[in-house]
């Protein structure tokens, strides 16, 4: 029997129960769509050579009656930042970690090996997710090249889990793992039109995950579902002693609110200082509340909300700081094979091998945080404060407060913008850094498209609500019905497929 088109989790574990698939099957044809469907877009960084020996194991589980659950047998794909202690390396797209092998899994990595998954291989990313160049082209990274959008291969996939977004769409796999930072998940799966989760932080462990900012880190599902990405997040969550922000989960399995009706009744207000960036999105906007209203939501409008512009400058110093503190941590840890351990050797072998590394733009960035104090500075705690005063007291906590909110919503991002090696990205607006910055968790959901071109509604709520955010997503996509799967590879400007 062949791998129906775009088979969710559920039908997966179906096909396999009933013995007319098994794990060995899946991986087969995901390998093979991956090789004859991906050389137009490149979000796969490599294959992992051991995927079908482990699948092999996952149906003998099955056949002795030992299945896992829902995962067990079910093909994943992970970002090429978060590692696996087996044949596959963790590069986060950079030529100085290339072919580097990570000595342990991820907390992440493990949770999905123990819920019987198949590690099937690594996306490809923004190299160092996007932090190294303030003119950087997302979805570029000097060892995997440039990512393209999974509609128009013109068109950015955004960033910095491109992709992991482009790969799910492009039906490479049933699901991935993104990280985020500020918007490296739901920015993605906005402009390939899938579904991405943001999880509170602490609710997903960070160990074993190549830092940027330990107080906005965090790894989440991108699928093409609501009800698979609440799936897969229930694998990946759970407490880990060696992560300070992690704790238990109230709600360990988020399938219990994937409810069609979770929207009546409840109570969502409209952020609309973080539309009004592109009129073509605020129509899209505009119908998406209409879907709410009619699916039994009560909009609360124009609530209102500190700007990204007034966040951006402290979350850039926290960013910045604490990435030079995390990075030095993770390269110091590596072994002899790797030929930078700090973040002042990464600069240098940049530098060394710019021709490759940085033939399009520069690492701003990674200059700029070497500069920074510590996380010890009075600059840093400062800027810290900011931050968590901005989005969260001022912020989604006084929202949801002062309005008796159960969520809020807004544009995810813009519409996939033109690629632009030398110019980098034309970012025109989004609502990331509200969960981001804040911690609290978002969901992203297609909404519709412009010109053929996708676009997210995000929907936020205040800390460790992941579960009824999810409840609220699910209603949302039940009565959209927004998702149109991408069609052959095509530039843009060529028209429609």
């Amino acid at each position: 029997m062949d791998v129906p088109k775009e088979a969710s989790i559920a039908d997966l574990a179906r096909l396999m129960a009933s013995g007319a698939l098994q794990s060995v099957d899946l991986v087969e044809t995901f390998q093979e769509r991956i090789a004859a469907c991906d050389g137009p877009f490149r979000s796969i960084a490599f294959l992992n050579p051991d995927a079908l020996e482990i699948a092999g194991e996952r149906d003998r589980e099955r056949a002795a009656g030992r299945v896992r659950g829902l995962m067990h047998g079910v093909p994943v794909l992970l970002k090429d930042n978060i590692a696996t202690g087996d044949a596959m390396m963790t590069s986060a797209g950079s030529l100085a970690l290339d072919g580097v092998r990570a000595k342990a899994d991820s907390h992440v990595a493990g949770r999905l090996r123990q819920a019987g998954t198949v590690l099937l291989g690594k996306t490809n990313l923004s190299e160092w997710a996007n932090f190294r160049s303030t003119r950087s082209s997302s979805g570029w990274s000097s060892r995997g090249g440039q990512v393209r959008n999974a509609y128009a291969t013109d068109r950015t996939p955004g960033g910095s889990s491109s992709g992991s977004g482009v790969a799910v769409a492009r039906d490479f796999a049933p699901a991935a793992i993104g990280t985020e930072t500020d918007g490296s998940i739901v920015g993605p799966s906005a402009m390939n039109s899938v579904v991405g989760i943001k999880p509170t932080l602490g609710l997903v462990s960070r160990t074993g995950i190549i830092p940027i900012a330990a107080s906005q880190d965090t790894a989440g599902p991108m699928a093409r579902t609501v009800a698979d990405a609440a799936i897969l997040l229930g694998a990946i969550s759970g407490p880990d002693p060696d992560d300070r922000a992690s704790r238990p989960a109230q709600d360990a399995d988020f399938t219990e609110f994937l409810d069609s009706g979770a929207l009546r009744g409840a109570r969502i207000g409209v952020v609309r200082s973080y539309a009004g960036f592109h009129e073509t999105v605020d129509r899209v906007f505009g119908r998406a509340l209409e879907v709410l209203e009619d699916a039994g939501a009560v909009l609360v409008d124009e609530v209102p909300m500190p700007s990204r512009d007034d966040i951006r400058p402290h979350e850039t110093v926290v960013m910045r700081t604490e990435f030079r503190t995390g990075l030095n941590a993770w390269l110091s840890a590596l072994g002899p094979e790797c030929p930078v351990h700090s973040l002042a050797e990464l600069i240098a072998f940049n530098i060394e091998h710019a021709e490759r590394v940085m033939p399009w733009f520069g690492q701003e960035l990674l200059i700029a945080s070497e500069k920074t104090g510590g996380t010890g500075s009075d600059t840093y705690r400062k800027a810290l404060a900011e931050c968590r005063r901005l989005t969260r007291n001022e912020g989604i906590d006084r929202a949801i407060d002062t309005f008796a909110l159960d969520a809020l919503v807004a544009p995810t991002s813009a519409v996939p913008w033109a690629i632009d090696l030398v110019n980098g990205d034309n970012r025109l607006g989004g609502s990331s850094c509200l969960a981001a910055v804040s911690g609290c968790p978002s969901v992203t959901v297609p909404a519709g498209y412009v010109a053929g071109l996708p676009v997210g509604l995000s929907f936020i709520a205040a800390a460790w609500r992941d579960g009824p955010l999810i409840g609220y997503a699910h209603a949302f996509e039940q009565a959209a019905r927004a998702r149109v799967p991408p069609g052959p590879a095509r530039n843009w400007l060529e028209g429609p497929g």
